[in-house]
């Protein structure tokens, strides 16, 4: 079949349309009157996606008079169109129906030129969308989104070295028992973990080290003065963060016999210097965060013969949003961040390689408990459970953490929690402990008792189904010997212990904090998750229907 292109220009510089007139073939001497009963049809096809006008038109027609076999092409459009409307051209001339159909098409299509849609981009899904996928690929929450800095822009204060660098300077006067200085080496990661050889598979070794679990104040800091989206102006910046250690600073005043003048001095000094700074002022730290690398109990002293320091009740640092690896769970300013665990990925591709491994292991045991009892405690819970777990024989596998054997992580631990289904979190000296994290980045399912153990912790970064990822029993129904642990575990279908475990590997990427400096190319860790919430949380402050206090 022929075809006639023409190209119809409007004036939306995205829509180029063409005609496409396609000639069917006709018995010769056959054509029909236009006004006969018998006239053809010219169907048009408008194909959206091509943005093309097909019509059928026959292949001969008897012209009315000689035609010229071609058009010059320096002819305007408009003498064309001229040209074609003359009076010799009679209604039996196909090319007056072509006519008569460009320009009905023509008045179409700008009168309803704003129903085409212009090319645009979707917009990303939320960070925190809730997909499971039984795949191999890195999980869907840790996408980022395409604008980088469509969140907001951070502003790191130049501290003096006294809040934050001479303290890592004094690494071995922080801690009254031992020096500090090979837990806060490598940017707060620590010593490599190379006993972890033969258990972790050997192209990942390299991302795991002994890491304490009292750095995030180091880690975060390296993060910001790095960020992709950190600016040197503070009138451009959406939040400003405050780089001082205050965990570190007060570690050794906590114990023995610290008057409370010490244990409050670095918080004072911080606080006297940062209320001096006019972007401070002009917010009274509304738009100020700040990491303190501890639990928030040990920054509300009440009284000066009580533990810990002050700091938090301090006027100058109310309304500044604090990262803690516990929080109070009815402070608006206290938010949970994970408690950092040894593996620290250096590229998506680790974070994927560790979530197949975690997801293919073989595991033997149904549960396990990693702790020591709280002798010092009447009626010690993690006693109960130590106990269940050597009553249920190979359904359980227990290591024995008494002293400072599981401090920064063992091997025994990691291989511990690999090898079982359902790992037990009882609540640690407070409501959280590390042991969480380091269980679920193992790919085993947690198993909760207090709810302020996770679940009113750290929201930003677990599920928000609990279900879906963890079990919760009553711990006074085990305490009374209503409920074993043992008898509740073994209810769940092989079906319903493996989707658990695939959200608990899905969530690995926002529970770990990775070994780069600019962070992970397409995935969000803990880092990006947190900074994304501060962000997020800055601008519900601006909105009308915030109230603010002073």
């Amino acid at each position: 079949m022929g075809h006639v292109s023409v190209h119809i220009l409007y004036p939306h510089p995205r829509i180029p349309y063409h005609l496409h007139f396609t000639q069917p073939r006709f018995k010769p001497n056959t054509f029909p009157s236009p006004y006969s009963s018998t006239q053809p049809t010219f169907p048009v096809q408008f194909r959206r996606n091509t943005r093309s006008l097909s019509l059928m038109l026959p292949k001969s027609v008897p012209p009315a008079e000689p035609q010229p076999q071609t058009l010059n092409t320096k002819t305007t459009l408009t003498s064309f169109f001229t040209s074609l409307l003359q009076p010799r051209f009679s209604p039996q001339n196909p090319r007056t129906w072509i006519l008569f159909t460009v320009l009905f098409i023509q008045i179409l299509l700008l009168c309803n030129l704003r129903s085409f849609p212009s090319p645009s981009i979707p917009p990303p899904l939320p960070a925190a969308a809730d997909t499971t996928t039984t795949t191999t690929t890195t999980v869907h929450h840790s996408s980022r989104t395409v604008d980088h800095c469509g969140s907001g822009k951070v502003f790191v204060y130049n501290l003096p070295d006294t809040f934050n660098q001479q303290i890592i300077l004094n690494c071995d006067n922080l801690n009254p028992w031992s020096s500090r200085c090979d837990a806060l080496s490598n940017d707060g990661f620590g010593r490599a973990a190379t006993s972890l050889a033969g258990i972790v598979p050997e192209d990942l070794l390299p991302a795991w080290h002994w890491t304490d679990q009292f750095v995030t104040e180091i880690i975060f800091h390296n993060r910001l003065i790095n960020h992709k989206c950190r600016v040197m102006e503070p009138e451009s910046a959406t939040a400003f963060y405050i780089p001082f250690y205050a965990g570190l600073a007060v570690g050794k005043y906590l114990w023995f016999n610290s008057t409370a003048e010490e244990r409050d001095r670095h918080c004072d000094m911080m606080l006297q210097w940062i209320q001096d700074q006019p972007f401070f002022k002009r917010s009274n730290g509304w738009d100020h965060f700040i990491t303190m690398g501890r639990i928030t109990w040990d920054f509300r002293r009440s009284k000066d013969r009580d533990w810990g320091s002050s700091c938090i009740y301090k006027p100058g640092i109310r309304n500044v949003t604090r990262l803690l690896i516990e929080r109070n769970p009815w402070d608006y300013f206290d938010v949970g961040v994970p408690y950092p665990t040894g593996f620290h990925p250096r590229s998506k591709s680790d974070v994927t390689r560790w979530q197949s491994f975690v997801r293919e292991r073989q595991r033997h045991a149904l549960f396990c408990f990693a702790g020591a009892p709280r002798r010092a405690f009447r009626d010690d819970f993690r006693a109960i459970l130590l106990s269940q777990c050597r009553d249920s024989g190979e359904s359980c596998r227990a290591v024995n953490c008494t002293g400072t054997r599981c401090s920064n992580g063992t091997s025994a631990i990691l291989e511990t929690f690999l090898d079982s289904d359902f790992c037990l979190q009882p609540r640690g000296d407070s409501f959280t402990r590390r042991s969480i994290f380091d269980c679920m980045v193992a790919g085993s399912i947690p198993v909760f008792f207090w709810r302020r153990t996770a679940y009113l912790q750290y929201e930003w970064f677990l599920p928000g189904e609990p279900e879906s990822y963890s079990v919760f029993i009553d711990r006074n129904a085990v305490k009374n010997g209503t409920l074993t642990v043992k008898n509740v575990l073994e209810r769940f279908t092989k079906e319903e212990v493996r989707r658990m475990r695939e959200k608990v590997i899905e969530y690995i990427p926002r529970l770990v904090y990775a070994n780069t400096k600019q962070g992970l190319e397409g995935v969000n860790d803990a880092f990006d998750v947190a900074i994304e919430g501060v962000f997020k949380r800055i601008k519900e402050q601006e909105q009308p229907q915030f109230h603010k206090w002073k």
